[in-house]
């Protein structure tokens, strides 16, 4: 599995809007941002970079103004982070993923499971931004590329999903990118500091994850970066799978 999440890294890179493959590896550019984990780059399986391939991908993100960054399965390319780090490179996270296949799958149940909808209206797009805007703590603002992004992900094979909330707001949503090599992303969880609690993000999940299977994926994946979302995955038939790895200059 390790290698699949790594060619559908691959391939989603490729899908970006200004992709770019140099010495071994495919950086994904989004001329619209500057934001850091929008503009990142990730190596092929087995790649075996030389310096000059490190300072070749070092220098495309440079020459846009961007931080250079990775995200990867170390164990499909385990070459890679130590020439990375020759040049500097430091981590700037560790996250385990899991993995979902469509047997092992278990929506939440009961009269007081949230119920999951998709958005429609310009409106709702855009409630969806703001709410994943408040839910990562304003890492980055609601935009209109923001609210672009999401439609996009959902007009072309991904999945948008919401939990609607009293006033007109979104207690949270998430996304899952359009299937690649036989598996699908799922990312970008996140529920408003008030809805917390309240089975929001685990409804969102079964919601994204049953959408991707329906549209062709044989297996989800997603990241946990603590115990507590790791937990809420495990309920729904996640399983962890392997190490996914995050790498800057700084």
């Amino acid at each position: 599995m390790t290698t699949d999440v790594q060619n559908f890294a691959v391939a989603n890179l490729r899908r970006r809007p200004e992709p770019v493959e140099v010495g071994g590896f495919v950086a994904g550019f989004d001329p619209s941002t500057k934001e850091p984990y929008l503009n990142y780059a990730t190596p092929l399986a087995g790649c075996r970079p030389a310096d000059a391939d490190v300072a070749a991908l070092i220098g495309a993100f440079r020459e846009r103004g961007l931080v250079p960054r990775l995200e990867f399965a170390p164990d499909a390319a385990p070459e890679v982070a130590p020439a990375l780090r020759r040049a500097g490179f430091v981590t700037e996270a560790t996250h385990s993923y899991l993995v979902c296949t469509p047997e092992a799958l278990t929506p939440p149940a009961g009269p007081g499971a949230p119920v999951v909808e998709t958005p429609g209206s310009d409106e709702e797009y855009a409630a969806v931004d703001a709410a994943l805007s408040a839910a990562f703590g304003g890492e980055f603002a609601p935009s209109a590329e923001g609210v672009a992004r999401l439609r996009r992900t959902e007009e072309s094979g991904g999945a948008t999903r919401f939990v609607r909330a009293p006033g007109g707001l979104v207690a949270g949503a998430g996304t899952c990118s359009p299937p690649a090599e036989g598996t699908s992303e799922l990312a970008g969880v996140g529920t408003r500091p008030e809805f917390r609690g309240r089975g929001v993000a685990g409804a969102v999940t079964a919601a994204l994850t049953a959408a991707l299977f329906g549209r062709g994926a044989e297996t989800v994946w997603l990241e946990a970066s603590g115990d507590g979302s790791r937990r809420v995955y495990e309920r729904l038939g996640y399983r962890t799978s392997g190490t996914r790895l995050y790498l800057r200059l700084p």
